[in-house]
């Protein structure tokens, strides 16, 4: 509670001790830029903590005296009080917390236990595909199959989202176990595998279109002339890391199949590159130019579906 020298009464009131302690610092402050003569004297200022169930109260009291309070009153009374025992009971807190946290095994230990496996979802493209001894993950060439099996011609594949909490099951699966069916009953409903795809993809520490090429993936996809723009878009696919083209290439094959099913599934190369675009390859820091940047990125996973075979075939094609 606070009164001021006009005799205004204000009552301020938190659970959380530094936002009292930051109210009052704030109060002081303004206290302190008064002119010398409004000022309240350092020498009156208390400060008191008072715990009333649950609600935390910066308090106003003046225990010596039960009189009404002067109209003008010239000082600012606060008392902090933190009682002994709740300070040692914090003390044994932090002391247990030290010895648990000593004492935890680490992630390695974890791993060769068997009790944490290696993530799929999460982990850097390249460490996946060394774990597999591969170089596409076995999970992207899994729910290929599946959409290829029973998604084709289905309304808006990729474009429809899936349930979330069906999805975020499967990628718990994903990680846990080293076998997986998606034939199974729980993941009938297409759009949860493809969810769990573009989740799988969105979740690369780094995109499928490595950070360093993203500039140059722009750059190229802005020049007019149709044949050079193809020409430089290859050049930097064949540039990419072998587990990066491998996976790319795989992908865009399967679009190209999903794209060919345009009258069907209502999904055209452009709709295609609206919903992988983002996904795909993305700036490393975000900038003001986030559209601009979209925009792009749509065009460049449209074309690379639209010229497949000039940008992933061999040299004589």
């Amino acid at each position: 509670q606070i009164t001021t020298v006009s005799g205004n009464e204000f009552l301020l009131q938190s659970d959380i001790d530094f936002l009292i302690l930051d109210w009052f610092h704030a109060i002081k402050n303004a206290i302190d830029r008064l002119p010398k003569e409004q000022r309240i004297t350092s020498r009156n200022l208390e400060f008191k903590l008072r715990r009333s169930s649950s609600i935390e109260l910066l308090n106003n009291l003046d225990t010596e005296s039960k009189e009404p309070k002067p109209e003008h009153r010239k000082s600012l009374i606060f008392r902090l009080n933190y009682s002994a025992s709740d300070t040692n009971d914090r003390n044994r807190v932090k002391s247990r917390l030290k010895k648990f946290i000593s004492r935890r095994p680490s992630l390695k230990t974890l791993q060769e236990k068997g009790l944490i496996k290696d993530q799929i979802f999460g982990s850097h493209l390249h460490l996946v595909c060394e774990h597999e001894k591969s170089t596409v993950p076995q999970f992207v060439r899994l729910c290929i199959k599946a959409v290829e099996r029973r998604g084709l011609d289905v309304d808006g594949i990729y474009r429809v989202s899936g349930n979330l909490a069906t999805i975020q099951k499967l990628r718990f699966v994903v990680n846990q176990e080293e076998k997986l069916n998606l034939d199974d009953s729980q993941w009938e409903d297409i759009h949860v595998v493809t969810g769990a795809l573009k989740m799988f993809f969105r979740e690369l520490p780094e995109p499928l279109f490595p950070y360093c090429f993203f500039e140059q993936f722009v750059e190229a996809i802005k020049i007019q002339d149709n044949a050079t723009r193809i020409k430089s878009i290859r050049s930097l696919v064949k540039k990419l890391p072998r587990p990066n083209y491998d996976t790319m290439k795989l992908l865009f094959e399967h679009l190209q199949k999903i794209a060919a099913k345009e009258s069907v599934n209502l999904m055209s190369t452009q709709s295609l590159g609206i919903v992988f675009g983002p996904t795909l390859l993305r700036p490393e820091k975000e900038t003001g130019n986030m559209a601009v940047h979209m925009l792009y990125q749509n065009q460049i996973v449209e074309l690379m579906l639209s010229e497949y075979s000039k940008i992933f075939g061999s040299e004589e094609d």
